[in-house]
């Protein structure tokens, strides 16, 4: 997940949604947030 600082973390369990997205080396997530 982007932040300020470049990267924010998720604590274990935590719910999230994404946009699917294709990258060089296969599926990817983008646009993460913490729901």
């Amino acid at each position: 997940m982007s932040g300020e600082d470049g990267f924010k973390t998720l604590e274990e369990g935590q719910k999230v949604s994404y946009i699917k997205g294709t990258g060089q080396k296969g599926p990817t997530a983008t646009k993460i947030q913490a729901v």
